[in-house]
């Protein structure tokens, strides 16, 4: 989490050279882009012709279509090579999760099944359980899902209701209870299901074929209709004692850092979707004309692609800035610090979630409007991906959720650091972009600093959580941006992106910071002072957005495929 340390000039300028080394998509070699086009290909050509029988939950095309991703090696990612996987990296997972968010709902299944239906086996898994299971995963033999939600356990998902308690002879538990809106639930072979125990939540294995384990009627849903959501329903399930997973009573830990991962993947999927509503609604805008002229030659839908396009690119940098960090950290843990290396990254999978999926539904929204009444109606793509969009701020924890989260371990890092750094503001940095993003980390710890001096108990006002959180995800949004730019430099294009995402997310960034200087503290005199110190900042010199945008959207015009 290097953004959120606040350091002295020379130790962040040491931090930065470290950084200019981070990952982005542009470092992916042959073979990996190798990987994508196997599955770019998959969903083009196997997944695509079959959306309609998807759509009308014909579950055997979708079985069929697991199989065929498990020929081609597209469920066997994250796998060691020892159980019938390729053993490769989170940046390759994330690759691959980007592609299949061009499948609708056959995308969500395929998430649900190779992230939190396989990894808790790859993370948490003895050498039994993951001879038994990964093969069987990796080939598309099985399907697997993950029952965690409970109806009167949403958010609070640590607390189920659904028990599980030894048998008199000690060789088994005996489970009861009902999992809610459970992904792949009437595909699925074994679940991953969390119970109540005397020692606390526990992760078990169910697998479907055991006496006692059914599954609840099909929920109509608003979109990914192609996606099984249905009740996992257990009655007196006797479940052997070597089918837990991690230990007895730390099933918490499972779901958590499982959940973490399967945010990270999330959000690639939903860039892969973003980049398909924006070519649709570039090749829409091209072929569609008013007034005698194409409408992406009017400047108000060209604003919109540049947004849609800088959103994209914002989002991608980031992602992939992280799965690279992930993946140094895994490189260097031994089996038995794996899993808590992964948790120290439970900040930036919360961030990438919410920023991703909001992102991917603003995006579909401009999508649907460039379309005008033709976007409403069922025969175009964009009116399907449009209400596929929405789940994606609800699922794998809600974006309120992963706010409070992000927040909560921001203000952790805070309670290490009281004073203020100004060196950052006064010293020159090196270029403008630069200079927004030190501007943005120093508003930041302001921000923080004023919320403690006023005493605020942010359980009870979140609303601070979520400035805060807001703010965080601006600033690594920017900064990742902004490292790719240099290492990709003399691309006019992504110069164009950073320009625009780091003038606007300062905005942004400064807005936040003034309401929450506005609303902590009550001393007129200093808020009126600090609010102040706000407005003479010495920010770089505004740019004229309007021009960059056209000619930003331009170059997506004559070239859609440049955003793939």
């Amino acid at each position: 989490m290097a953004f959120l340390h606040f350091l002295s000039r020379r130790a962040y300028m040491d931090r930065l050279k470290n950084n200019m080394t981070i990952f982005t998509p542009e470092d992916f070699h042959d073979e990996e882009e190798l990987i994508a086009k196997t599955a770019e290909l998959f969903i083009k050509q196997d997944v695509s012709p079959n959306i309609s029988s998807i759509e009308q939950q014909q579950y055997e095309i979708t079985r069929q279509l697991f199989q065929k991703a498990g020929d081609l090696g597209l469920l066997a990612i994250e796998i060691p090579e020892a159980y019938g996987g390729l053993e490769l990296n989170k940046k390759i997972s994330g690759l691959v999760a980007e592609k299949m968010g061009f499948g609708g709902s056959f995308s969500v299944s395929y998430n649900i099944h190779a992230g939190v239906g396989t990894l808790p086996y790859i993370y948490f898994g003895n050498e039994e359980q993951k001879l038994k299971y990964l093969p069987k995963l990796a080939s598309g033999e099985w399907i697997g899902a993950y029952a965690l939600t409970e109806s009167e356990v949403g958010s609070d998902a640590l607390r189920p209701k659904t028990n599980a308690r030894l048998t008199e002879d000690g060789k088994a538990w005996l489970v009861n209870g009902e999992k809610q809106w459970i992904t792949n639930a009437q595909l699925a072979d074994v679940f991953v299901v969390f119970a109540q125990t005397n020692r606390g939540m526990t992760a078990l294995i169910v697998e479907r074929s055991i006496k006692g384990v059914s599954v609840g009627q099909e929920e109509e849903k608003m979109g990914i209709k192609g996606s099984s959501t249905a009740t996992l329903i257990l009655e007196d399930v006797i479940v052997p004692i070597n089918c837990v997973l991690g230990e007895v009573g730390k099933g918490h830990i499972v779901a958590m850092n499982i959940l973490n991962m399967a945010r990270l993947k999330l959000a690639f999927s939903n860039i892969g979707t973003a980049k398909q509503a924006f070519q649709i609604a570039v090749n829409y805008g091209k072929g569609r004309k008013q007034f005698e002229r194409p409408i992406v030659d009017f400047t108000l839908i060209q604003e919109k692609l540049a947004d849609m396009a800088v959103l994209i690119y914002g989002a991608e940098s980031g992602a992939y800035r992280t799965a690279g960090k992930v993946d140094e950290a895994i490189a260097s843990a031994s089996n038995e610090t794996i899993v808590q290396k992964i948790s120290e990254f439970a900040l930036e999978c919360a961030l990438h979630k919410v920023h991703c999926s909001e992102a991917l539904g603003r995006i579909a929204d401009e999508a649907v409007q460039i379309h005008g009444g033709y976007g409403y109606m069922q025969d175009y793509e964009v009116e399907r991906l449009y209400r596929d969009a929405r789940i994606n701020r609800i699922f794998e924890g809600t974006n309120e959720i992963n706010r409070l989260t992000m927040a909560k371990m921001l203000w952790k890092k805070y309670v290490q650091t009281t004073a203020i750094e100004g060196d950052f503001i006064h010293a020159q940095p090196l270029e403008k972009n630069h200079h927004y993003i030190l501007l943005s980390k120093h508003l930041m710890q302001l921000a923080i600093h004023v919320i403690a001096n006023a005493q605020i108990q942010l359980e009870q006002e979140q609303e601070f959580m979520r400035l805060l959180a807001d703010m965080a995800m601006e600033t690594y949004v920017m900064e990742s941006a902004w490292l790719r730019s240099k290492k990709t430099a003399h691309v006019q294009t992504k110069q164009l992106m950073t320009d625009i995402l780091c003038q606007e997310g300062y905005r942004k960034i400064e807005e936040s910071a003034i309401i929450i200087i506005t609303a902590a503290e009550s001393n007129e005199q200093k808020r009126v002072s600090l609010l102040n110190n706000i407005r003479q900042l010495n920010i770089p010199l505004q740019q004229n957005l309007f021009m960059k945008k056209r000619a930003l959207a331009r170059t997506f015009i004559d070239n859609p495929k440049m955003i793939s």
